[in-house]
């Protein structure tokens, strides 16, 4: 561990402390510039390993369902991109398209990632495609050896693609193992949170505008659903939408309560249905974005979201099967949680609206939930229909009897904005204080004013 800072310098070719301006500050503009692809040269990268440009499809009956149950005048048509027609089956094929590229073309060999998620297989599909070895390290198992279904099924197709996985229970070795591959193998470290991958997903921004122009005349959506996790998502997908002129459509972050669950414990793993765009990641990337596996991450989320949300794991599963009976669209969990909230806020918008989801993900049969559901009852979980405002994570799945039960919950941004400032200032070693640069720097990141910025690394000393 204690050559942590050389092993990653030396995997992703980046030297992060030239891009300090401060104890807390860097520039983060410099930063996403100096990796030298702008967004036209991602489509053209992306293009030739099939990457993007998939179908923009309107929702037409699941926005009938909403109407249908929203007051008088209110359901505003739900559009949303089918990511799951690239390459490995989601959005995650961007973000690993330029970093293997990016590996490719320095000369490494091979490539890690630390991942259960979809990104593994997006890695291992990439890598596939220009030739390069492919290392996926996972978190699997519960200290029983029981496996999450999910996890289990992204296992299978990142071994498809050809890559090489190394299964662990949960814990804190995950990234010693990781590290000590990425020491002992040279390879590229392909992180979620470098600026490679960030970049990736701007073009999933820009083809929300440019698929929505074409076929609704020109309009710009008035919102756009994301679900959030680590904050790659909704970081490259606003700067998309930026780069693409479009500044005031609201960017939405949707994730699926497990509050009271804890991603590490071994006691917990199993008792939690959904992997990942859950709020297990999505608060604490939210309010301390540098917990990454690099040194700064360019995953910056308060800077682009408008709006956080959540959802419950039984109004996801409720959305999942609709999807699937409405609208012949069989998709995996992660796309389904930011179309339940979207669902949820379409009943809230005027008909004369537009919302976007902006992914779908392939399902299988680990990511069915019929797989999910029946792991929940083997760990204890009740699963039973009813209201979802009774669900309880990790003691109970209530799967709502009418769609007129599914609501969003909104988190409190000012809370995540004084969370990230007061974590940040705890962050600072002894001797140091932040100066004027720090504070606009800490203001821009939270779009919070520099007196809230001042005022809460006060309360936090």
């Amino acid at each position: 561990m204690a050559k942590r800072n050389e092993i990653m310098k030396r995997s992703v070719g980046i030297d992060y402390e030239k891009y300090a301006t401060g104890p807390l500050s860097f520039d983060y503009a410099r930063l996403m510039e100096d990796t030298g692809y702008d967004i036209e040269t991602v489509g053209r990268i992306q293009a030739e390993t099939a990457v993007g440009n998939t179908p923009m499809v309107q929702l037409k009956n699941l926005t009938d369902l909403a109407r249908s149950t929203a007051p008088a005048g209110k359901g505003a048509r739900i559009f949303v991109k089918d990511e799951a027609q690239n390459p490995s089956g989601s959005f995650k094929d961007r973000r690993a398209s330029i970093s293997v590229y990016e590996a490719k073309k320095k000369g490494y060999k091979g490539v890690v990632a630390a991942t259960s998620g979809n990104y593994g297989a997006a890695v291992a599909s990439q890598a596939a495609k220009l030739g390069l070895s492919c290392i996926i390290v996972q978190e699997a198992f519960d200290s029983h050896g029981i496996a999450q279904p999910e996890i289990a099924e992204k296992t299978r197709a990142c071994e498809a693609y050809g890559a090489e996985v190394i299964r662990l229970s949960v814990g804190p070795e995950l990234f010693y193992v990781f590290l000590l591959v990425l020491a002992e193998t040279g390879y590229f470290n392909a992180s979620l949170y470098t600026p490679y991958s960030i970049l990736g997903i701007e073009t999933l921004g820009a083809e929300l505008v440019r698929d929505l122009s074409v076929v609704d005349g020109g309009l710009h959506p008035d919102v756009v659903v994301a679900t959030h996790a680590g904050g790659g998502n909704i970081t490259g997908t606003g700067r998309g939408l930026l780069k693409s002129g479009v500044s005031d459509t609201m960017l939405v972050g949707a994730s699926v309560d497990l509050s009271g669950l804890h991603m590490a414990s071994d006691t917990d793993f199993n008792r939690k249905s959904f992997t990942t765009g859950h709020t297990g990641f999505g608060i604490p990337f939210a309010t301390w974005p540098d917990r990454a596996d690099v040194p700064r991450n360019a995953a910056r989320p308060l800077r682009y979201m408008d709006r956080f949300v959540t959802v419950t794991q039984g109004e996801v599963f409720y959305i999942t099967q609709t999807l699937a009976e409405l609208e012949g669209m069989e998709r995996g969990p992660a796309g389904n949680t930011s179309l339940t909230a979207a669902f949820a806020l379409a009943r809230e918008m005027e008909r004369d609206k537009i919302i976007v989801v902006q992914e779908t993900e392939y399902t299988g049969a680990g990511k069915h939930p019929i797989a999910q559901l029946n792991l929940a009852k083997k760990m204890g979980v009740e699963v039973r229909r009813g209201n979802p405002m009774e669900n309880a994570p990790g003691e109970a799945i209530v799967i709502p009897e009418h769609p007129s039960q599914i609501q969003v919950v909104d988190v409190d941004m000012e809370g995540l904005r004084s969370s990230y400032v007061k974590n940040a200032g705890r962050s600072l070693k002894p001797g140091e204080s932040p100066g004027a640069g720090d504070i606009a720097f800490l203001s821009e990141d939270c779009r919070g004013t520099e007196d809230f910025v001042r005022r809460m690394l006060s309360e936090a000393q």
